[in-house]
């Protein structure tokens, strides 16, 4: 899941040394963490003591959207503070406002998993009830680094980066990620994009993957909307 335009379309590599990269594509992969970030409080709060079904088809939901904001963040700490801290002198506070954040969000990401065995085990209310209020915790973090991120950072990197580096975030988290979640985390970006982002992210693909995606990657990402949220699939 890159996050640039395709390469014919920015021309070659000695070109995108110096092209801007498009920050947008950050944006759209925000609006899948904010959403699944809100529906892992309304669905857990709405499960039923005793339902242990359910709270293990949740408690795997949470575990995967946890491996992809995690490793959205490392990609981040490797790739995006490092060459921005090394060219910018007055927002240099702002970059650390940044690390500081995703230790937070860590923290948070964290105590959910620490709750999240003795809700699955029994599916308790008490247990439920904890686990919804550290979630909500979570998510209130989540959103306020997501906000300043696209408000204060966005901006920074898309002054001070190249296209190429910027594609490093998204080669570090095919590199890292399972690839069988990488599907999913595809799904989870592209479910709320409008045509034109849906067509930036997906261009950035091989073939291949464009062929796997409509293939396999898109009925699988339905079908699993439809066993979590026990609602339609999206379109």
């Amino acid at each position: 899941m890159k996050t640039t335009q395709p390469r014919t379309a920015q021309g070659p590599r000695s070109h995108r040394s110096t092209a801007r990269p498009n920050t947008h594509e950050m944006v759209v992969i925000h609006r899948g963490l904010r959403r699944e970030a809100r529906l892992l409080v309304e669905l857990i709060a709405a499960v039923a003591p005793g339902d242990t079904a359910r709270a293990r088809t949740l408690g795997d939901h949470f575990r995967d959207y946890r491996l992809g904001l995690t490793g959205h963040h490392h990609g981040e700490d490797a790739y995006l503070w490092p060459p921005l801290m090394a060219r910018v002198d007055l927002e240099a506070d702002l970059v650390l406002r940044m690390e500081a954040q995703h230790d937070r969000v860590a923290a948070s990401l964290e105590a959910v998993g620490e709750a999240l065995p003795a809700w699955e085990g029994w599916a308790g209310e008490a247990e439920r009830d904890v686990l919804v209020s550290l979630l909500a915790e979570h998510r209130t973090v989540l959103l306020e680094h997501l906000d300043d991120e696209e408000e204060s950072l966005l901006p920074l990197a898309a002054r001070h980066l190249s296209a190429h580096e910027w594609d490093r975030l998204g080669e570090h988290f095919l590199a890292a990620t399972p690839k069988p979640k990488l599907l999913f985390f595809l799904g989870m970006v592209l479910e709320e994009a409008d045509r034109a982002e849906r067509a930036s992210m997906l261009a950035s693909l091989p073939l291949a993957g464009r062929l796997l995606w409509r293939t396999v990657g898109r009925p699988a990402y339905a079908r699993r909307v439809r066993a979590v949220r026990r609602t339609a699939a999206p379109r």
